[in-house]
């Protein structure tokens, strides 16, 4: 029988003011490509946003697609009012897209955890119901009780079913993702090991992990949408 491990695993647990922080495999895999982030973004901005050419080169070409593309989405879904939540929107989207993509590296992608994309989808489940009620106000507390009071208790459940649905999607394909990968290399002989499994890096990891960050942050957008009152 093959053994093959999937768990998350536990390298230490800090202390902090009373408090247990677990060392777990997808927190330190998360605080790594953080840190990859943000030097990127520290080397996007030396080299490329302070040299910012009206005729863009390479890097400058890519990074401008990337924010239009995102800016597109974006821009599709929420409003002139909702506008302030676009860099969250564009950050989530890359930190979703590099966890995806950090099993071509090896790693166990942070969304493969599923307490990670929860609280991405409780980040969206909150600013949900605060779009709801800042511009909705009135309107947005009838709407519970629509078309009659009878229905407030299934609306009340539809509600809470939004974070869960949200993350369960996300969390779902990318564990299914990492533990397929694990099956394929505890299987197959040390020869095939070394090309066979990029092919399925290719779905898993690559085309997976790019439509799954655009999903989800395409669904957060039109429940937001959704939640927003003329």
């Amino acid at each position: 029988m093959f053994n093959l491990d999937f768990n998350n695993h536990v390298f230490g647990i800090i202390n902090f003011l009373g408090i247990k922080i677990w060392l777990t495999e997808s927190l330190i895999n998360t605080w790594v490509i953080s840190f990859v982030l943000c030097l990127i973004t520290l080397i996007l901005n030396i080299f490329v946003i302070k040299n910012f050419k009206e005729t863009p080169k390479f890097l400058q070409n890519i990074l401008e697609t990337i924010i239009e593309f995102v800016s597109s989405i974006i821009e599709k879904n929420l409003d002139i009012k909702s506008r302030m939540m676009e860099g969250y929107f564009f950050g989530l989207f890359i930190f979703i897209l590099f966890s995806n993509l950090s099993g071509l590296l090896g790693l166990r992608p942070p969304t493969a955890d599923f307490s990670t994309c929860f609280s991405f989808a409780l980040v969206t489940f909150f600013l949900i119901h605060t779009t709801g009620i800042i511009t909705g106000k009135s309107k947005y507390f009838k709407s519970y009780f629509e078309p009659n009071f009878v229905m407030l208790p299934i609306n009340l459940i539809s509600e809470i079913a939004t974070p869960i649905s949200l993350s369960f999607r996300l969390f779902g394909n990318m564990i299914g993702g990492t533990i397929i990968m694990s099956m394929i290399y505890k299987l197959l002989p040390i020869f095939l090991k070394f090309w066979i499994p990029g092919i399925f890096h290719i779905y898993f990891d690559i085309f997976a992990g790019i439509i799954q960050s655009f999903i989800f942050i395409s669904l957060s957008l039109i429940f937001i949408k959704n939640k927003t009152y003329d």
